[in-house]
């Protein structure tokens, strides 16, 4: 069967500290003076070695995207949020480029349905000797409806979700403004926990490549539809227009 199998080693999982929900759990970001294999920072954003490497035969690294534990993306300013993606971006196409590594995955989890274990905000970066790369995504699930372009980005609400529901594309074309790149990600994570379903408090962002062409995915997350679980059918929710009718009006009023 032709997929990515990887191992997981349960015993190094049931080490790992928990504090989504267990919420008074101490959290090990904010115990900055104990991290250890910090491995570049900027300001209050430290990008450091995993101390628990769960995945066997790859490497893991964390992005702790600041110093404050109870806020997150749609709460920084302009300025931290476009530190936090090119320090992600930076050591994401390093270590793509190292020769370690057949592929790279850069991705966030947030909140308690999100596969995340702990409250701080923060994105990995996972190094894989061996992984079948066109087996991650397709290049077609990057497509939908365009809720804006700006400076050679594009912000669009997908027409070929992974899942199914609210899927929002960001795509920086060739030398694209990467401070744009991140105030839509900004945008649309505001927009997929404050509006997209009333209490949603869980997303990823997952980022891709396809040669020198980079994607982000933001998807919410919610109890994952048994078709798609079970059968790898997904939905194309009848709403998109309206989704991005709606992103336009809330953020970019001026094209609404």
């Amino acid at each position: 069967m032709n997929i990515n199998l990887i191992k997981f080693n349960t015993d190094i999982g049931r080490t790992k500290p928990e504090n989504i929900i267990h919420t008074k759990n101490a959290c090990p970001f904010c115990d900055v003076e104990h991290l250890t294999d910090i491995i570049d920072t900027d300001g209050d954003i430290i990008f450091l070695k995993n101390k628990y490497n769960v995945i066997e035969e790859a490497d893991q690294f964390v992005l702790i995207e600041g110093s404050k534990c109870d806020i997150d993306m749609p709460d920084y300013s302009n300025d931290q949020m476009r530190r936090v993606i090119k320090m992600g971006i930076k050591h994401w196409k390093r270590l793509l480029n190292c020769g370690k590594y057949q592929e790279v995955l850069f991705f966030k989890n947030y909140g308690s349905m999100s596969g995340g274990t702990i409250r701080h905000p923060h994105m990995q970066v996972v190094g894989f000797p061996k992984l079948q790369s066109d087996l991650l995504f397709f290049s077609a699930e990057m497509q939908g409806i365009i809720i804006k372009n700006s400076n050679g980005v594009e912000m669009n609400i997908s027409n070929c979700p992974r899942i199914g529901f609210g899927e929002i594309n960001i795509i920086p074309k060739n030398y694209a403004d990467f401070d744009t790149f991140a105030d839509f990600i900004k945008i649309g994570v505001h927009y997929i926990t404050h509006y997209f379903r009333k209490n949603l408090n869980s997303y990823n962002i997952f980022f891709y490549h396809e040669g020198e062409q980079i994607y982000a995915k933001i998807i919410p997350r919610f109890a994952t539809s048994p078709y798609f679980v079970g059968y790898n059918i997904r939905f194309l929710p009848n709403n998109i227009e309206r989704i991005a009718k709606e992103i336009r009006h809330l953020y970019f009023e001026d094209e609404a």
